[in-house]
C-alpha cells in the first residue's frame, strides 16, 4: 500500500527520487519497473508499479471498442503511457512531455494513492487538498456510506 504525501525535487534533466520507504517493495513487486501516465480526471501524473498497470491494461482491453468513451480513455492512459525504470539510485525519469502535461517544475508531490502514485506539482497540490478539504466539510457533500469510512 502507497500512502503518505512526499515533498520531492525534481533535477534539472527532470528526475526524482522515489523515497525510500517504497524502493524494496518496488523492487520486489516489479523489479523498480513503472509505468507513468496521465491522470484521466486531475492536472497530474499517475506512477503506476508493473504490475498495477498490467491490471489496469487488462481492464482497458475488456472494454467495448464501439464505444467513444472507451476509445477515448484507452487513447489517453495507454497514448501517454511511459514505461520507467528505477536506477541503481531510486531515481526515475519523468519525460519533457508529461512532465509538461503536469505542469511539474522543480517542485513536487508524490502522493501515495494504495496502489499507485499521483505526481503532483506542489503548488497544485497544495491548492487541491485545501479545496477538498473544504469540499468534503460542506452539508451533505459525502455519502453516508463513505462518511462512515472516516467516523
Amino acid at each position: 500500500m502507497f500512502r503518505v504525501a512526499n515533498a520531492i525535487s525534481l533535477d534539472a534533466k527532470g528526475r526524482l527520487a522515489m523515497p525510500s520507504r517504497y524502493r524494496d517493495e518496488l523492487d520486489s513487486r516489479c523489479s523498480g519497473q513503472l509505468i507513468v501516465t496521465v491522470d484521466a480526471i486531475d492536472l497530474c501524473l499517475c506512477v503506476y508499479p508493473l504490475d498495477e498497470w498490467e491490471n489496469i491494461e487488462k481492464k482497458l482491453r475488456a472494454l467495448p471498442s464501439l464505444r467513444e468513451e472507451n476509445r477515448r480513455l484507452q487513447r489517453l492512459l495507454i497514448g501517454n503511457a511511459v514505461d520507467l525504470e528505477l536506477d541503481g539510485s531510486g531515481r526515475f525519469l519523468v519525460p519533457p512531455r508529461l512532465r509538461e502535461h503536469s505542469g511539474l517544475d522543480k517542485r513536487a508531490m508524490l502522493v501515495g494513492q494504495l496502489n499507485k502514485f499521483q505526481l503532483w506539482d506542489e503548488d497544485a497540490w497544495n491548492a487541491v487538498s485545501a479545496a477538498d478539504l473544504v469540499a468534503i466539510k460542506q452539508p451533505g457533500a459525502m455519502p453516508d456510506e463513505l462518511r462512515d469510512l472516516i467516523l
